[in-house]
């Protein structure tokens, strides 16, 4: 069930807010909980045991880790960790290491390819991120199992992120306050994430899906730069139009997620960018894998080769594949480059020039993660810089280009670039500071939340075309 699917905008979010309208506070997580088991349930009911086991055992570990403290935390914990990794690895990467293993096999393995569940990536990162927490002391071992399966099963970020660290909503399950207030502001930032996905996202996913799905010795120069300008706002717009709605649902229901997603595409650098972009993630990766193989603390060389691991980490957890990886080490090897004085060349550089070159250098990496084989990136990439090899192309830019393309493409680029958010700014310093025009200033934002949320469900209406590349993780 998609965020930005009907029957999840006009049935079942309407019937869980419905149900925690009457119903007292101390229900609440109940009602929260059973809803996110059936939204998992609906989209995985297959796999949703494994979903329950996850949990499960996640909530034994932490009363172990927090009962044996000072004597045998530190075993439990690595047993919590290698059942957690295990648990991804065979659902996740068992398809990938046998297909491997085949290609240097007379006689391949014959085998039945494993589905992969839902968020997976996801709900294992909670849980993760919740022993280990438990462990370092942290916070405080959950002891109530209801309110641990919901931080782990809370579907606003089950199946996308952000992934939501235990200490900075362990608080919120026993203390959290729904108003009007908040439930006004989730609503907007529901309705301006559903916009993102719904209108720009799918419109240049199907731009994008067009381009790769040729041959790439068969694509225009100019088609190979549309393909992956599109993949490039299609990423971004899906992503972070899925984290604002998590946001969003969640300051709904009383909770405060933390932002995921700050202007990425507007970097200066490619350290910058891993600042800005999927904030959550490289935060996990920095505390929970970065830091423990000893971070920057040590030699140069062991500083780049925690990066290198990282990164490699990085890569492959976005999907079980060489293509994934590939990508993720070459963002390592740019932060290394950065790093042993790449960054001192680019300080000097104009800050257009500087912006330039991380867009450049993050475009040129999107094509990785989106091809299906490293072979036909590399192609993608020559046919991008005009080489051919001799074969004539038959796909051309021209065919994807229309009026609603161009103007929504200069959209995603004003908002990429903060062009939108800077003179927002200087709206909200302006009417914030006049009583009298706060008022106007509010109810321009309600219309402008209702207009958007129109357009949305007419783009809903109009095409069936909704993917989600977050489903893959």
């Amino acid at each position: 069930m998609l965020f930005s699917s009907p029957v999840f905008i006009f049935a079942f979010l309407p019937i869980v807010l419905f149900l925690i309208g009457i119903g007292k506070k101390q229900f609440h997580n109940s009602i929260l909980l059973i809803a996110s088991l059936i939204f998992y349930a609906w989209g995985s009911l297959s796999q949703t045991p494994i979903f329950i086991f996850s949990i499960l055992i996640n909530y034994i570990f932490g009363l172990l880790i927090h009962k044996y403290r000072d004597t045998n935390d530190k075993l439990i914990l690595s047993l919590a960790v290698i059942i957690n990794l295990s648990l991804l690895g065979y659902y996740k990467y068992f398809n990938f290491f046998i297909d491997n293993i085949n290609l240097f096999k007379a006689t391949p393995i014959e085998y039945t390819p494993i589905g992969l569940p839902i968020g997976i990536s996801f709900f294992t990162f909670h849980a993760l991120s919740y022993v280990i927490d438990v462990y370092r002391r942290k916070v405080d071992v959950q002891k109530n199992f209801l309110d641990l399966a919901l931080y782990i099963s809370f579907f606003p970020q089950l199946i996308a992120g952000p992934i939501v660290r235990y200490y900075d909503v362990a608080t919120q399950f026993a203390n959290r306050t729904m108003s009007l207030e908040k439930a006004a502001f989730g609503i907007q930032r529901f309705i301006f994430g559903l916009a993102k996905k719904v209108i720009i996202a799918n419109t240049f996913a199907y731009i994008a899906d067009g381009i790769f799905n040729n041959p790439a010795d068969s694509l225009s120069t100019g088609a190979a730069w549309l393909g992956i300008i599109s993949y490039t706002i299609q990423i971004y717009f899906d992503f972070s139009g899925y984290s604002d709605m998590a946001i969003g649902l969640a300051k709904i229901f009383g909770f405060d997620f933390p932002e995921n997603f700050n202007y990425p595409y507007s970097s200066q650098s490619i350290k910058e960018f891993w600042r800005r972009w999927h904030i959550s993630l490289s935060t996990w990766f920095r505390d929970f894998l970065y830091i423990p193989l000893g971070g920057n603390k040590g030699s140069e060389a062991k500083t780049l080769r925690n990066l290198l691991i990282v990164f490699f980490c990085t890569g492959f957890w976005h999907g079980a594949n060489w293509t994934f990886i590939v990508w993720g080490m070459y963002h390592g090897l740019f932060l290394l480059l950065e790093r042993v004085g790449l960054d001192k060349i680019i300080s000097k550089m104009p800050s257009p020039l500087r912006v330039a070159y991380t867009l450049f250098v993050v475009m040129i990496g999107w094509v990785f993660f989106r091809a299906e084989q490293i072979s036909e990136a590399w192609i993608f990439i020559g046919r991008m810089f005009g080489i051919s090899n001799g074969t004539v192309s038959s796909v051309f830019a021209i065919e994807f280009i229309n009026p609603k393309v161009i103007i929504l493409l200069v959209i995603a680029i004003l908002y990429s670039f903060r062009i939108f958010r800077a003179v927002s700014d200087k709206v909200i310093s302006k009417y914030t500071l006049q009583p009298v025009l706060e008022y106007r200033f509010y109810l321009a934002k309600f219309m402008f939340a209702a207009v958007l949320f129109f357009f949305a469900l007419a783009y809903l209406a109009a095409n069936t075309y909704n993917p989600f590349i977050y489903f893959r993780f």
